[in-house]
């Protein structure tokens, strides 16, 4: 049976039953806790955790996930991978555990002409945790299961919970035998490679205290609500129907291992190492289909360096299998065929999936050029001190700058004898994720606990926001944080959070940033706000500080927005969108959305494409928006179904999350796009925009920045004086000015390089008196001297070379020539080939003379170069350089 087969099925019993068939969630995760989506359960997270009401009273679906917490082990095993599918079914207060243990067996047992699975009953051994008389008495005497085959475990195995205070419970596994080539008879307790979990009913009915690990957490009693969760791995189970050893083996990833093997020529099974690199090539480079079909673009950081990370480990593990090419676009075309049918957005969004995946390949093979002269000369560094071990800032540096996986830094030092301080490495890596997750957590909810803002929905209720069609109204707080704390008042000067039952300010999100105002209390006392943000879903945070008076929970206010301002932003928004549909007009539905930043009277659209965009594209672009600006547009909003909104054609941006109800937005017959943001009524009252240009922030993805109203006009009126002032120091119309300037910048190239010649020229000229001042040392002609400030590194190192040209080649020869620029010394030695037959070495010269001037160098024995702090210490240097040469020859 293959793995859509599995899926669709799993889908229609569900839904045959009374299920809400929920659409997979993108694997970008929509909490501030997490990068990716781990497991199936995330999208219903809100509706466990009592944030959000369910929309449904039972729910089924199958979940995209990916984790990497163990992605150096992919490959190496058989059971390790980053990507697989959590079928799972959801009760927010229906059934309970007979309900689940009734539907999962009916689905496993039930015959494959009638819809189910077809496993034989005998073969499928129950778990349930140590405590669970009832989950046993259901599989027992309900089901039938004997009770032989029925194992209890404990709170490590199965017991269920968040990790956090909140609803726990216990679980109960459902395990398949392989059979005796797997391992010896005992059931899962005693082996689980030969009785393989294939499904996890999790009975939430418990409330978990504080604690740490898997087991060490208090029970504080029971929920009022008991719910159900489970999840059946996909991949788990297409393994046992399929009849295969393992994951790999399974439809979705052996075409992938196929292709690969058709490209270097190495065959699946034919060796452990290269099955290692043909594993590690399949989950990586689905991994990388699913990450970029859901908008992940590679990156140094966050999610996208995980994409960047298993992308280049999987190119690079095709050229250890010998590849010698390019070989992306045909492994991801492999995975698009592959897992289309599942997820048909892939080969509707297949040209941009491709255009990201091939611009990184390139990257990389680029990067690994570069990157790989960088790690050779830490390699010589580490060496000449002594060292056996790459300093673990050195592989940060391949990271963070050229993109260098660890274990590619670790491999290529090995070749050259060097281990890695790998926990040094870490350490910068864990600094860095650090303060990225503590800038995210304190934008979000400013350090406090979000328990607090979970606590206000429980009692109040979400924000309801009116800033649609209100900048301003009546309004009561219902929450209130002085520094993080729940608080029941607050004072002049105090920093707060306040809630509010009903608000006109726009939280941050979907690239709109928050508006900002005034929140007056009837009791006189005033709040600044200067941020608004919805740490939990739906209820608004309004942060600012305490002007004057005291702030009290359960008063009434008026809240008012910086109406100015909110209306510049508008503008901003409606412009990004028109930006969005005029550059998909000009260069296709590849320049997808990819981010955005709307602020007053200016904003950033990044988008996907693999080159620059030419200015004459850009130029039609900008002509093109201002032109719909012109034809004075109306813009509306309206809420509709989600499928309603794809079937009219608008346009969703990736990484967002959309419920089943979603606000189209529509600007005339030009553009339509799922937003919640506030907009202009009417094009025409953007009045200009202007776009600034165009860059790269990262493989595959580009930024427009660019200004609208009156910040695009004054920006023009700034650049017309600038053109105004050329005009009079040329002595020309502005037509005249690139020609006029073009053919001045030309003279004066060519004075440079009449200048630099004959610096060069009179540089050369000091060469035949520099030998005839050569001293002998030890039989070794040694020159030395110190140059005009200013000499060039080029004209210095061309003249060190000319003077060892000038003295005869059986005389041993070290030349050593200093100068300062910008108030730096700099250094070139050289020596001939009779000089390093006794042992003159120019890099090791280099060096006692760099470190005596406060600094380092290094180069090759025959030439080499070097600088430091010090200018004054060039006497010195020089005494120490013909030292080394007296105490070596």
């Amino acid at each position: 049976m293959e793995s859509a087969e599995i899926r669709r099925r799993w889908l229609s019993f569900f839904e045959e039953r009374g299920h809400t068939v929920v659409p997979s969630a993108s694997l970008i995760a929509d909490d501030p806790t997490l990068l990716l989506v781990p497991a199936g359960m995330v999208p219903f997270k809100p509706y466990f955790l009592g944030e959000v009401k369910p929309p449904f009273p039972r729910a089924a679906s199958v979940q995209k996930c990916v984790r990497t917490p163990d992605i150096e082990e992919v490959g190496k095993t058989t059971r390790h991978g980053t990507f697989f599918q959590m079928c799972g079914n959801f009760s927010f207060g229906d059934y309970f555990k007979e309900g689940a243990i009734k539907l999962a067996w009916e689905l496993l047992t039930g015959p494959v002409e009638h819809g189910g699975y077809g496993l034989e009953p005998e073969k499928l051994w129950i778990t349930v945790y140590q405590d669970d008389d009832e989950a046993e008495q259901i599989w027992r005497d309900v089901v039938g299961v004997p009770a032989e085959r029925i194992q209890r475990l404990g709170k490590k195995d199965n017991f269920w919970s968040m990790g956090v205070p909140g609803p726990c419970g216990p679980c109960s596994e459902i395990n398949y035998d392989r059979g005796p080539e797997f391992g010896p008879e005992g059931g899962p307790a005693v082996n689980d490679e030969r009785y393989v979990e294939i499904w996890n009913l999790v009975f939430m009915q418990y409330e978990r205290g504080q604690g740490t690990g898997k087991d060490d957490f208090e029970i504080l009693g029971d929920l009022p609500s008991k719910n159900i969760d489970t999840g059946l791995g996909l991949e788990r189970l297409a393994m046992i129907l399929q009849g295969v050893q393992n994951m790999y083996e399974t439809d979705t990833l052996k075409v992938v291992i196929d292709k690969a093997t058709e490209l270097t020529g190495v065959r699946y099974g034919q060796a452990r190492e290269s099955d290692v690199s043909l594993r590690v090539v399949a989950d990586h480079m689905r991994t990388s289909v699913m990450l970029i079909g859901d908008g992940v673009t590679p990156g140094n950081e966050g999610r996208g360096y995980v994409l960047r990370r298993i992308m280049r480990r999987a190119v690079r593990n095709m050229r250890l299998l010998g590849a010698s090419g390019p070989v992306v676009g045909e492994l991801v075309d492999t995975v698009i065929r592959t897992m289309g049918e599942q997820y048909p957005e892939l080969e509707t969004d297949r040209k941009r999936i491709e255009t990201v995946a091939l611009a990184e390949e390139a990257a990389f093979l680029k990067a690994l050029k570069g990157g790989t002269n960088i790690l050779d000369t830490a390699v010589t560094e580490t060496k000449a001190a002594g060292g056996t071990v790459l300093p673990g800032d050195k592989a940060f540096l391949l990271h963070d700058t050229w993109g260098f996986p660890i274990d590619l830094t670790l491999e290529m030092a090995a070749e050259q004898g060097l281990s890695v301080d790998e926990a040094g490495f870490r350490r910068l890596m864990q600094e860095q994720r650090d303060r990225a997750k503590a800038d995210a957590r304190a934008k979000k909810t400013g350090h406090a606990d979000v328990s607090a803002y979970r606590e206000i929905a429980d009692t109040s209720g979400a924000t309801e926001f009116v800033g649609y069609t209100n900048t301003e109204g009546e309004t009561t707080v219902v929450g209130l944080l002085v520094n993080g704390v729940p608080s029941p008042a607050a004072t002049e000067g105090d920093d707060v959070e306040v809630v509010l039952d009903r608000t006109p300010f726009y939280a941050e999100g979907g690239g709109q940033i928050a508006d900002t105002g005034r929140i007056r209390l009837h009791s006189g006392a005033v709040i600044e706000v200067r941020d608004v943000q919805q740490p939990v879903p739906g209820v608004s945070v309004h942060k600012g500080s305490v002007q004057v008076g005291e702030v009290t929970v359960g008063s009434t206010a008026y809240a008012t927005i910086d109406v100015k301002r909110r209306r510049a932003i508008a503008r901003a928004h409606s412009a990004t969108h028109l930006t969005h549909q005029a550059l998909r007009d000009a260069l296709g539905p590849t320049a997808a959305q990819a981010g955005s930043e709307n602020q007053p009277g200016r904003f950033r659209f990044d988008f996907g494409s693999p080159s620059a965009v030419p200015q004459a594209v850009m130029t039609d672009v900008e002509q093109k928006i201002n032109e719909v600006l012109a034809r004075e547009l109306d813009v509306h909003a309206e809420v509709m179904p989600i499928d309603e909104a794809k079937r009219q054609g608008a346009i969703a941006e990736f990484g967002e999350k959309y419920g089943e109800k979603v606000r189209v937005v529509t600007i005339g017959d030009f553009s339509k796009e799922l937003c919640g943001g506030t907009h202009v009524h009417n094009t025409a009252q953007l009045g200009l925009v202007k776009l600034l240009g165009e860059s790269s922030i990262g493989s595959g993805v580009r930024r427009i920045e660019a200004l609208v109203g009156v910040d695009a006009y004054n920006f023009l009126a700034r650049e017309h004086t600038v053109v105004a002032q050329l005009q009079e120091l040329v002595k020309g119309r502005a037509e005249e000015l690139p020609e006029k300037i073009s053919a001045m910048l030309g003279k004066l190239k060519d004075a440079e390089k009449e200048i630099e010649k004959f610096r060069a020229e009179k540089v050369l000229q000091a060469a035949a008196g520099l030998v005839e001042g050569a001293k002998d040392v030890r039989g070794v002609a040694v020159v030395t001297g110190q140059l005009p400030d200013g000499t060039s590194a080029d004209d210095l190192r061309k003249l060190v070379l000319d003077v060892r040209g000038r003295i005869p080649g059986d005389r041993p020869a070290v030349v050593a020539l200093f100068t300062t620029a910008g108030g730096r010394p700099l250094t070139v030695i050289a020596t001939n080939e009779a000089a390093r037959e006794r042992g003159l070495k120019a890099g090791e010269l280099v060096r006692t003379a760099a470190k005596t001037l406060g600094g380092g160098g290094g180069g090759k024995p025959d030439v080499a170069q070097g600088g430091g702090q010090n200018a004054g210490a060039i006497g010195e240097a020089i005494d120490a350089v013909e030292r080394l040469v007296g105490d070596t020859a």
